[in-house]
């Protein structure tokens, strides 16, 4: 099991609300994911909540698969996007060199930690050869749970690094920054970016 039952449960009740917020897209993130890509690239969008980072790279030309985990989510992004949006929990990914980018933001931070290196090894399997990977996650020392109930595997850096190292990117940069979430609290992120070997 790749996904949290309660936390399913926190969308699949929240989906307007959560879908509603009038969030904008991570331009400046977004940006820099597809410096990395060519025109028209296909990219698998997980976890795409209301749809907006999706509609921005699709907005851009890009071959966006957006997905997501909650039933009730993806259909708010459909409405939004105009395209179907595909129900994928993270352990049912199985391709095989099919994208050029996997963009995951704010969504495997909900992966217990157990169960993140396989999911990597599935993404970065899904990946093509020199694809790009980017993921977002709530920094801490130890898995738990929000006020919400939501699971969140809160990294620090160096347990993430050592993660993802055991899949032999090319490149992983990893940047810190302030921000918040859903529940509007400080939060301290960590943006990753890895490209896998040509």
């Amino acid at each position: 099991m790749s996904h949290d039952p309660d936390t399913l449960r926190f969308y699949e009740m929240e989906a307007a609300k959560y879908t509603s917020r009038g969030v904008e897209p991570s331009r400046a993130w977004i940006d820099l994911f597809l410096s990395h890509l060519q025109p028209h690239a296909p990219i698998l969008k997980f976890g795409c909540g209301a749809g907006q980072d999706s509609e921005f790279m699709l907005a851009k030309g890009f071959d966006v698969r957006p997905t997501d985990g909650t039933p009730e989510i993806a259909r708010e992004a459909e409405k939004r996007l105009g395209i179907p949006v595909a129900t994928l929990l993270f352990g049912d990914l199985n391709e095989q060199a099919g994208y050029d980018g996997i963009w995951a933001n704010a969504c495997l931070l909900h992966v217990p930690r157990a169960e993140l290196p396989d999911i990597l090894a599935r993404i970065h399997a899904a990946l093509k050869a020199g694809g790009i990977f980017y993921a977002s996650f709530k920094a801490g020392e130890t898995e738990g749970r929000d006020e919400f109930d939501r699971y969140y595997n809160y990294p620090s850096e160096s347990w993430l690094r050592d993660i993802y190292a055991k899949l032999g990117w090319a490149s992983i940069s990893i940047e810190a920054q302030s921000g918040s979430g859903y529940d509007n609290k400080p939060t301290e992120w960590l943006h990753v970016l890895a490209a896998k070997r040509s």
